[in-house]
């Protein structure tokens, strides 16, 4: 891909397109600071301007003026001084110690440490280390003048230029990168966008973004920020929209963790008193409980759980409650998960449990699709997209997700629409409107779902099969707080003789999360049935083995191609079908291949491409096992023609070599013609496709037997 050449003064023309957006949309939310900082940047000469945007855009705070050399910037020096008297620059001061460490250069560090007596220091350290050190030994001033300090200089106050950036991005940023990488089409922009104010109100602008950027600062994981931020939280603004109290709470909640890790549990319990979220919530009567102020504890569980601010709260403060004030010895996740239905898995399917039970339930006769958060995204945003995308909800080109979902106000301004749109779930009426949706805005782009994670079938099925009642009680739930119900949603949606119900899959050690207990709960309440499925993995009989064999043009992956395909589908020990096609590899056969396989460029000149059989491979494998001899030779050249086609191959793997040296041992060789010769397995063509599949598949039979001796040998000790 060839980037476009951007103009010379690119950035200079990004920082004016932000400023004069963001004075003409918010001027009434700005205030003295951020009118003076855009005056005084329009009195600079233009190369204070681009020196200035320069700066910006670079990493950090502190800078060494000797690596400024930009062509178009005529006299740097002269622009430095500009800036300094503008009050855009300054001299460094105690504050911007770890930032001036960061940008000098390790050896630099390392003669300025010598330099002030620091002889513990080693060459060999990382610099991260040595600059901790120098951060816990060496004061700022002695580092200042060892390590030539008077020759760097710092951005002064950025609190109005990150003003004015938030109020843009609608998210604490420092440079305008982004609009470089939109130039150069790398990041893709939304034209949609409003290009309205997403605040309308100064205070709840100012709030939000002392918070957002609060909780930008905590990212550093420093005790001091730490310790820097509790005045801020405890004496920050007041917070006049539901938003900005959750940014504050998500702050108190951060820097309470950090102080209750710490011991202080005071300092913890007053930041977490000053949130208002559930979590700040749980985390209090946690530590007070664990403190010994049982009443107090017992006191703000009552209080959760007759004003539960969610439902997440509610369940925790009665679960919490119960178990510490009524005596009950287990918590209801892990009672649930104790509840739940238990499913053998083969367990080829460790690693995909979710895989492994739908296809055991498909072999019940159920249809089984893989819903988790990504169903519910997509009918809640295709259900919504008029309200969500097309009302001016998106307030900048580089806005995806609807500012009314992030700060809770989505329900009060489309209230009518809203109650239409559910009105039409209920009545089973929705769908003519969502294909209409579909249709007509395949593909946009949003912050919402993804189009190519949209399931028509599932869709229908969900809306035809759910409890119609039930559906538009979890829908509005979505809309009245979609930030605390956008994940936790079972994995799977089931659907029996057309009704639905839903199963969250557990595996051994699995444990569930609050959020998917609350999902259950939530779709119990609302009359559409959900389940815990725990797997239990061993071998099943029951379960479809796929033994596949393929004869290629060569050996590597990236640059040869197959030419047959041979697979045999086993079940209970028997072949129940078996698939075989030779393709055509569309370039020629080397003579050694066609000496060892006897397959000829003239065989395959009038074969099937491989893009013409794939859909009939894929439906041969279904719920399959995949197994082979040498079993990642053959799925990767598969899992390599399927990624040409730009879909995705993946199953879980049995590989016969490996397993046959792992229960029959003592062989000198597991190659396929000397194991069947062992025990005596027909191979009449070897190295043809399905011959060598039928004569793996008779291996797979003795690993099984073998497996299956193991597992009853476990189920006869469990008993």
């Amino acid at each position: 891909m060839t980037l476009p050449v951007l103009p010379v003064y690119y950035y200079h023309d990004h920082f004016t397109e932000m400023l004069s957006f963001v004075c003409e949309t918010y001027g009434p939310v700005l205030a003295e600071r951020h009118h003076a900082f855009v005056a005084r940047f329009s009195q600079l000469s233009k190369d204070a301007q681009c020196l200035f945007v320069r700066m910006v855009n670079r990493n950090g705070t502190v800078f060494n003026p000797s690596t400024f050399k930009y062509a178009e910037i005529a006299d740097p020096v002269g622009a430095l001084g500009e800036l300094g008297v503008a009050g855009y620059v300054r001299g460094l001061t105690e504050q911007d110690y770890a930032a001036f460490l960061a940008c000098l250069a390790k050896p630099d560090l390392f003669d300025g440490a010598k330099a002030a007596g620091m002889s513990d220091v080693r060459a060999s350290w990382p610099k991260a280390k040595l600059s901790e050190y120098c951060l816990a030994n060496l004061s700022f001033g002695t580092a200042f003048r060892h390590c030539g300090g008077e020759a760097f200089i710092a951005l002064a106050e950025t609190e109005p230029l990150e003003f004015l950036l938030y109020l843009y991005f609608g998210k604490t940023e420092n440079n305008l990168k982004n609009f470089a990488l939109r130039d150069l089409g790398i990041l893709r922009t939304n034209g949609q966008a409003d290009f309205s104010a997403r605040f309308a109100d100064a205070d709840e602008a100012r709030a939000c973004f002392h918070y957002a950027r609060l909780l930008r600062q905590l990212e550093a994981k420093s005790d001091e920020v730490y310790r820097r931020s509790v005045a801020d939280i405890l004496g920050g603004p007041a917070c006049p929209t539901d938003y900005a109290l959750d940014l504050r709470s998500r702050a108190a909640h951060k820097a309470g963790l950090h102080f209750e890790k710490k011991g202080e549990a005071a300092l913890a319990a007053q930041l977490y008193r000053a949130g208002a979220s559930a979590e700040c919530n749980e985390r209090l009567a946690r530590l007070l409980y664990a403190e010994g102020d049982k009443d107090a504890a017992e006191d703000l569980l009552r209080r959760m759980i007759d004003d539960p601010a969610s439902d997440d709260e509610c369940v925790f403060a009665r679960d919490f409650y119960a178990r510490k004030f009524d005596g009950r010895r287990t918590g209801l996740c892990t009672e649930l998960l104790r509840a739940g239905r238990t499913l053998r898995v083969d367990d080829t399917w460790r690693g995909s449990p979710e895989a492994g039970i739908a296809g055991v339930l498909r072999r019940q006769g159920l249809e089984v699709f893989h819903a988790e958060n990504t169903l519910w995204h997509c009918l809640f945003g295709l259900l919504f997209w008029d309200e969500l995308f097309e009302s001016g909800q998106l307030h900048s080109g580089f806005d995806w997700m609807p500012h009314c979902l992030k700060d809770r106000t989505f329900a009060r301004m489309f209230s009518s629409q809203i109650e239409a749109k559910l009105g039409t779930i209920a009545s089973r009426s929705a769908l003519p409107q969502i294909l209409r949706i579909v249709a007509a805005k395949w593909g946009k782009p949003n912050g919402v779902f993804a189009w190519d994670h949209v399931d028509m079938d599932a869709l229908r099925a969900l809306l035809a099969g759910a409890s119609a009642d039930g559906l538009a009680a979890i829908l509005r739930l979505m809309c009245e707080d979609y930030r605390a119900m956008r994940d936790g949603f079972p994995d799977l949606m089931l659907v029996a003789d057309g009704a639905v119900s839903f199963m969250e899959v557990k595996a051994e050690g699995d444990v569930i999360r609050r959020n998917q207990l609350t999902r259950l709960r939530q779709l119990g309440n609302a009359g559409i049935p959900s389940e815990i499925g725990r797997a239990d993995f061993r071998f099943d009989p029951d379960q479809d083995y796929v033994v596949v064999d393929i004869e290629t043009t060569g050996g590597w992956t990236g640059g040869d191609r197959i030419t047959e395909i041979g697979a045999v589908k086993i079940r209970n020990h028997e072949v129940v079908a078996e698939w075989h096609s030779l393709i055509n590899p569309q370039r020629s056969i080397p003579a050694k291949i066609v000496a060892l396989t006897g397959i000829s460029n003239e065989m395959v000149r009038g074969a099937p491409l491989f893009a013409e059989v794939a859909d009939s491979f894929m439906q041969f494998m279904r719920d399959g096992v995949f197994v082979a001899h040498n079993v990642n030779f053959d799925y990767g050249f598969i899992a390599a023609e399927y990624e040409r086609l730009e879909r995705r191959f993946r199953f879980p793997k049995l590989c016969t070599c490996a397993s046959m040296r792992r229960h029959y041992p003592g062989h000198k060789s597991y190659g396929l013609g000397k194991l069947t010769r062992a025990y005596n397995i027909e191979l009449k063509d070897h190295h043809r496709a399905l011959c060598d599949a039928r004569a793996a598949a008779h291996l797979l039979n003795l690993i099984n037997a073998k497996r299956d001796e193991v597992g009853s040998r476990a189920e006869e000790i469990a008993a």
